[in-house]
C-alpha cells in the first residue's frame, strides 16, 4: 500500500509531520506538499508555469518532496510519475482548521483529495482546529482509524471522504458520526473597513466561525457536538432533482435572430 500525503499548509506543518507518522502503521508514506501555504485556494492547478520537485527533509520520513504547485497539483505530480512508484490512496491533512458546510469549496485540503479521485484514487482529508494545548495527536489517530476502515472496505467511485476532527482530546470524543455536509459556511464572513496611514481605504474578510449543535446529522453540528465527522463527498455536482424542471424550461436556439 502506497500512500501519498499532502497537504495546503505547506511541507513545513506539524499537522503534516503527524499525519505521516501515523499512516506509517498502514503502508509505505510518501509525503509531497507545497512549498507554502495554498490555504482557502480551492481547486487551484497551474497550467502557467513549471513545476519544480525538490527533496524536503522531515522527521521519520524517507520519501519526503516539496513543490511550487498547488496541493492538487502535488497530487497530479505524484499519480502521473514524478515520484516514479505508483500510488494507492491519496491522503489530505492534517488541515489547520476544520473544513465544514459550505467551506468545503474552498478548502485546497479537500481539493486535493478530490483531485486524487478525479485521477481514479481513493482520497481523503483530515481536518482539526489546532489548538497547541491539543496539538495534532488526537487527529492523527483518528485519521488513522479511518485510513485503516478505508483499506479495508474501499470507496465508491467518484466519492472521498472528509474527515473532521473536534478539538478535544480522544478521551473527551463521543465518538464518529457519519454526516452529511451542512446547508451553511462555517465561516461566517463579515467585510471590515479600515484606512491606512495614507488615507486610504481598504478591506479584511473575516467573521467568526459558524458553530450549531442543533445542525444534527451535518459535519458542523458533529463538531459542535464534540462527534468526529466523516462526511462522504461527491464530486458530481449535478442537481438531479432540478432537472425534471429543468426539462419543462423553453428554452430554444434563437435562429431567427441571427
Amino acid at each position: 500500500m502506497n500512500i501519498l500525503i499532502t497537504n495546503d499548509d505547506g511541507v513545513t506543518s506539524v499537522g503534516l509531520h503527524a499525519l505521516a507518522d501515523s499512516l506509517r502503521e498502514v503502508g509505505d508514506v510518501t509525503v509531497l506538499a507545497p512549498n507554502r501555504n495554498w490555504s482557502v485556494s480551492g481547486h487551484a492547478k497551474t497550467l502557467d508555469e513549471p513545476l519544480r520537485l525538490r527533496s524536503a527533509y522531515l522527521p521519520d520520513v524517507s520519501n519526503a518532496f516539496t513543490t511550487n504547485g498547488s496541493p492538487a497539483d502535488c497530487v497530479v505530480l505524484g499519480l502521473l510519475g514524478a515520484l516514479k512508484k505508483p500510488i494507492d490512496l491519496v491522503v489530505a491533512g492534517i488541515n489547520t482548521s476544520n473544513n465544514l458546510g459550505y467551506d468545503v469549496s474552498y478548502s485546497a485540503t479537500v481539493a486535493a483529495a478530490t483531485e486524487a479521485v478525479i485521477m481514479g484514487v481513493p482520497g481523503i482529508a483530515i481536518s482539526t482546529l489546532f489548538h497547541e494545548d491539543i496539538g495534532y495527536g488526537p487527529a492523527a489517530q483518528v485519521g488513522l482509524q479511518v485510513v485503516r476502515q478505508a483499506v479495508q472496505h474501499g470507496l465508491p467511485p467518484a466519492t472521498l471522504l472528509n474527515v473532521n476532527v473536534p478539538t478535544i482530546t480522544l478521551d473527551q470524543m463521543k465518538g464518529f458520526e457519519i454526516t452529511r455536509q451542512c446547508d451553511s459556511g462555517h465561516h461566517q464572513d463579515d467585510l471590515v473597513q479600515y484606512e491606512d496611514p495614507y488615507g486610504e481605504t481598504y478591506y479584511w474578510i473575516g467573521g467568526k466561525p459558524f458553530n450549531n449543535p442543533e445542525k444534527i446529522g451535518t459535519d458542523i453540528g458533529a463538531i459542535a457536538n464534540n462527534y468526529i465527522s466523516v462526511t462522504p463527498l461527491k464530486i458530481d455536482r449535478t442537481s438531479n432533482s432540478f432537472i425534471s424542471d429543468l426539462n419543462d424550461w423553453v428554452l430554444e436556439v434563437p435562429i431567427d435572430q441571427l
